[in-house]
């Protein structure tokens, strides 16, 4: 998948769908909220199910699977439709699978010595996870010093809210931002679709604000 028009709008919801019949609804309840990209995390048995559905039902959005820990996952993610995938850390045999199908993945980092890892494995869009737990924006700006040139651009996930948001946006080699915020686990449980649909426009603002500046 293109990886630029994937991060164009600088955003990725990051959602646990516990219940398939969730997802289609929620994705319908971001794309009126002007975003077009979710990460569905592999925490729960629905995850692959959900991403199907999207992918069937939902041909706007752009639907990666989360927390992909084994080369099987990402197989499985892949065999479910997933365009993108995304890995908590750095893991030689997620990676070889990615490669080897031409997969889009988005592994995480936290240290110098995994970017460079990361670097070495062909990868320069990062996960930056967990983000406001290793120091936020700070830890983030020291990374950037020595691998910015390099071409690494990271997406930071983990902890991050709409309050900070503006702060990582702020950032040029922050390539887009996953955040949990916009689709909270209970909102979609409780199905606040109008609620979800309100977070995500405005985070969209946010971004559009941060696009132009």
């Amino acid at each position: 998948m293109n990886t630029e028009a994937l991060l164009k709008s600088r955003l990725i919801c990051v959602a646990v769908i516990d219940q398939t019949d969730d997802a289609v609804p929620l994705a319908e309840a971001l794309l009126a909220g002007g975003l077009n990209v979710i990460e569905i995390t592999f925490r729960t048995s629905a995850a692959a199910d959900a991403i199907a559905r999207i992918r069937g039902r939902v041909p706007q959005m752009r639907v990666g699977a989360g927390t992909l820990l084994t080369g099987e996952q990402v197989k499985q993610a892949m065999g479910a439709g997933a365009q993108f995938g995304v890995s908590p850390g750095l893991n030689e045999a997620v990676s070889a699978v990615a490669r080897k199908n031409d997969f889009t993945l988005f592994p995480g980092v936290i240290t110098p010595t995994e970017v460079m890892w990361a670097l070495e494995l062909g990868w320069k869009n990062l996960k930056f996870f967990p983000a406001e737990t290793a120091g936020g924006v700070n830890t983030l700006k020291a990374l950037i010093g020595p691998f910015g040139p390099a071409g690494v651009k990271f997406i930071p996930t983990g902890g991050i809210t709409a309050a900070t948001l503006p702060n990582y946006l702020a950032i040029p080699q922050v390539a887009a931002v996953g955040g949990s915020w916009m689709a909270e686990r209970k909102l979609v449980a409780e199905k606040a679709w109008s609620k979800i649909t309100t977070l995500t426009a405005e985070a969209m603002k946010v971004s559009a604000q941060n696009l132009k500046s």
